[in-house]
């Protein structure tokens, strides 16, 4: 069995301007494991969907990923103009120099084009970023470029023009083995995994053939489960063990090929002799096995989004679901939303971001760590769910006229 990376690429920060409810969010300090909450509409799936925006136009193309979302009639923050920005900051091992991506999308008649594109990093302590990937300064779709391994001031730049203005430097000219720092970023963004898992879709009967990837929806589950069972017998039989623990009874799950060349997953529970299709199969069970197979994946994916995992799963299995997406995050930069408390309470305060709208009606967000008394109540035994429920976190309090920001005294309750 292959070894889990235990040095995967990591997003430190994250600024979204005109980006929907985003009109200007900044988020520093991110953490390998990172949970946002916030009331309904606060934007936690908006800061979710920029990592699939961006995901879906390094892997699809930005046209096809901007006309899905609605193009600037829907995508631009409402009373906003200017271009949509996105700027990423991340190291590519612990070790490495801090690189900064920063993207801006514009609009006209003819469509999405990128209006600026660039790569710099800070080698070292002192003096200002060297930009080493500028695209969009002067023309849409051209730019300049330093190859090498280590792009340097001293190193000659290269001008180039892309066939289309919609076309993404990054995505196109890291493609070429000349450019290896533009190509570490393009493979990072394209590989990324948004997880949009619904028990009803890993209901179904594919065609056999291993496969090693969950699909987004899950849909090819009993391939991933075929893909363990062929090729990594110990990983699914640790996947196995880990689900027997939470769902009583549980004995086997099985793939197997049918006469009609179709793949069946089957599930038997204790005391019973024959086990069951699993579309009789219970949600919760189909859900915490699909969430396994993508956290204990033998080479998983180097960032992972997964929104309210909480959904058809026991409120008892949250905090353990917890602690194993926090085990997967020494091998990926995990990004997830929730409502639950029981979630949280496994959490660290440097690990939760609380989103709420502003009296402007745009997305704020504050980190959990950074309120007031957080840490001291939790260095009496208080559990971070527990405070969030009670009303210590002083911003995102659906039951606030705006869950604004807040002052709270009162000391919480231990259990």
């Amino acid at each position: 069995m292959k070894p889990r990376s235990i040095d995967p690429p990591r997003i430190e920060y994250l600024r979204v301007q005109n980006y929907r409810a985003l009109k200007d969010i900044e988020l520093k300090g991110l953490t390998p494991l990172t949970v946002f909450l916030g009331p309904n509409g606060s934007g936690k799936s908006t800061i979710f969907d920029v990592f699939a925006f961006l995901s879906e136009s390094f892997q699809s193309g930005l046209r096809k990923a901007w006309d899905k979302r609605g193009r600037f009639k829907e995508l631009r923050s409402r009373g906003a103009e200017g271009n949509i920005t996105f700027e990423v900051k991340y190291r590519e091992k612990r070790s490495s120099p801090l690189i900064t991506y920063h993207l801006e999308i514009g609009e006209d008649i003819k469509g999405p084009f990128v209006a600026r594109e660039s790569l710099s990093w800070k080698r070292g302590s002192h003096g200002r970023p060297f930009c080493f990937l500028d695209f969009g300064k002067e023309v849409p779709g051209s730019g300049e470029v330093v190859t090498g391994d280590m792009p340097d001031e001293e190193d000659t730049r290269t001008s180039e023009r892309l066939d289309s203005r919609e076309l993404l430097a990054v995505n196109t000219l890291g493609q070429l083995a000349k450019h290896p720092r533009v190509g570490a970023l393009r493979r990072f963004i394209a590989g990324w995994y948004l997880s949009y898992l619904s028990a009803d879709n890993t209901r179904g009967v594919p065609e056999a053939g291993p496969q090693e990837r969950l699909s987004m929806t899950g849909d090819n589950l009993p391939n991933v489960v075929q893909y363990l069972k062929e090729g990594h017998e110990e990983r699914l039989g640790m996947i196995l063990h880990k689900l027997a623990e939470r769902v009583p009874r549980l004995e086997k799950v099985d793939a197997s090929v049918m006469p009609d060349g179709r793949l069946l997953l089957q599930v038997k529970d204790a005391p019973f002799e024959k086990p069951v299709m699993a579309k009789f199969a219970s949600d919760g069970t189909l859900k915490m096995l699909a969430y396994l197979t993508l956290l204990y994946d033998p080479e998983p994916p180097q960032l992972i989004g997964i929104e309210e995992p909480e959904n058809q799963l026991h409120p008892r299995l949250l905090p353990e679901l917890a602690e194993e997406c926090r085990t997967a995050s020494g091998a990926s930069q995990l990004m997830v939303t929730t409502h639950s408390p029981f979630f949280v309470n496994a959490l660290r305060p440097e690990d939760v971001w609380v989103l709420f709208r502003s009296e402007d009606g745009y997305t704020q967000a504050r980190r959990a760590s950074d309120m007031q008394g957080i840490h001291e109540f939790m260095e009496h035994g208080a559990l971070l769910g527990q405070l969030w429920m009670e009303g210590h976190f002083e911003v995102g309090d659906p039951l606030t006229n705006s869950g604004a920001e807040k002052r709270v005294a009162r000391k919480p309750s231990r259990r």
